[in-house]
């Protein structure tokens, strides 16, 4: 009886925020080593263009687990983990917990919601995330990009997250915790849209055409729909925004400079390195994200009723 009358109650915006956060967090964990092998095929052949005929160093997703494994560790997988925890903590809480309350102020109350409030309200709060999170985001990616090898003499830009953050801000300023800033919100426009939108109208269809209840097989398919188009949408952005925030200062003027860059040297197809490990991530992330998101709240709202009920 608890069960059922809690999971009629509605959310607040306090608790679809800290289910947001935690479920991010709940999802970086289990994905992160997809994410690490995404940004290094994104970052390889930046700083030294392959040669023709010259085999690359990292080619698809698992040979490039495999080959960090190999050569770095275990560990390497998870490189920049405490910096996606912080990232999740402070823009999964935002972008997602809050989409549902910015999507009632646009539409003033109504439940009625079109496609173009929806996607109004997604890139509002990942604009909003991303000016909480953007320096969280980098030292994350700069931690993932980096090879730790000892024995070619590789040495390693940030010694633990702390030194990176104060690094960074002594190195290249301010401005360098929030580099690739606007390729980031135009990225997580992108992907907000994407990916709470087309989970929100199949999580929507599927109930009003009762194919399933709202439960986790229903949250499972809209994450899966949610995951695959938001990997086609973004991907290009989402190169440009790791390049650009990994590149070392003076190599581009700006993001543009970096997608001109890109384009020149490495061809169009550079847009869509990492594509696999891309969908990998962000299918297995949006299901495990989304599924969770879901149970956290209903656990949230249980255990209130409960201790209200007390």
């Amino acid at each position: 009886m608890v069960e059922g009358r809690a999971a009629d109650l509605a959310p607040t915006a306090a608790v679809k925020i800290f289910s947001a956060g935690t479920a991010g967090c709940v999802a970086d964990l289990v994905t992160f080593p997809l994410d690490t092998a995404k940004v290094r095929l994104q970052v390889q052949g930046e700083s030294k263009p392959l040669l023709k005929g010259q085999r690359a160093e990292y080619r698809g997703v698992f040979g490039t687990i495999f080959t960090m494994v190999k050569t770095e560790g275990p560990r390497s997988l998870y490189s920049g983990l405490v910096a996606g925890l912080h990232r999740q903590m402070s823009f999964a809480s935002v972008r997602i917990g809050m989409y549902d309350t910015m999507k009632e102020l646009y539409t003033q109350g109504s439940e009625n919601a079109g496609l173009g409030t929806r996607l109004l309200a997604g890139s509002t709060t990942g604009a909003m995330a991303v000016a909480f999170a953007q320096p969280t985001d980098v030292v994350k990616v700069r931690f993932q990009a980096q090879a730790q090898r000892p024995e070619s003499g590789s040495v390693k830009r940030y010694s633990s997250t702390i030194d990176a953050y104060r690094t960074i801000a002594r190195d290249e300023g301010f401005k360098g915790l929030w580099k690739g800033c606007l390729p980031n919100i135009a990225r997580n426009a992108i992907v907000n849209c994407s990916e709470l939108v087309t989970y929100d109208i199949m999580k929507e269809l599927i109930l009003k055409y009762n194919l399933m209840t709202d439960n986790m097989p229903c949250h499972f398919t809209a994450a899966f729909a949610a995951g695959f188009c938001t990997t086609i949408v973004a991907s290009p952005v989402d190169v440009i925004k790791t390049r650009f925030m990994n590149s070392v200062p003076g190599q581009y003027s700006g993001a543009v400079n970096c997608a001109i860059t890109m384009l020149i040297k490495e061809g169009p197809t550079a847009f869509y390195k990492g594509f696999v490990p891309s969908f990998l991530r962000l299918g297995s992330w949006n299901i495990v994200m989304f599924v969770s998101y879901e149970q956290i709240k209903r656990a949230v709202m249980s255990r209130s009723f409960s201790v209200g009920a007390g």
